[in-house]
């Protein structure tokens, strides 16, 4: 992963998920882990998970009946978004989705095989 940081839209809170964090194809392992260990230590962060196309959770921090209804849920979404989005303008692709509520702050970074997803507090 790079070190890079990224400015903020002024009014949002630090994201952890800002920048490139999904794994690319020639990360190892080690990398994806360390990258993993990084946004979980972020403050704020409750958890991360990462699920594969079909919405199978394979990496989590959560415990398993949150993480089986937030990944097959937020999978969900994301096809959905990435069809919506695709709808609105054929040469455009999902990138980044973020959910706040007022409970939550949820983010996922869709990629061609997995996603990320964070959930967080929101900033007050």
């Amino acid at each position: 992963m790079n070190g890079r940081t990224n400015d903020l839209e002024p009014g949002l809170c630090p994201s952890p998920l800002l920048g490139p964090t999904a794994p690319s194809p020639g990360e190892t392992q080690a990398e994806v882990e360390e990258t993993l260990k990084r946004i979980q230590s972020h403050k704020g962060v409750i958890g991360t998970m990462v699920v594969n196309a079909e919405g199978i959770p394979i990496r989590t921090t959560l415990d398993n009946s949150t993480t089986v209804q937030y990944a097959g849920l937020l999978h969900q979404l994301t096809v959905k978004a990435k069809s919506t989005v695709r709808d609105i303008d054929p040469q455009n692709d999902l990138t980044f989705l973020r959910i706040r509520s007022k409970k939550h702050e949820i983010m996922v970074a869709p990629d061609k095989e997995y996603l990320l997803i964070v959930i967080q507090n929101p900033c007050e």
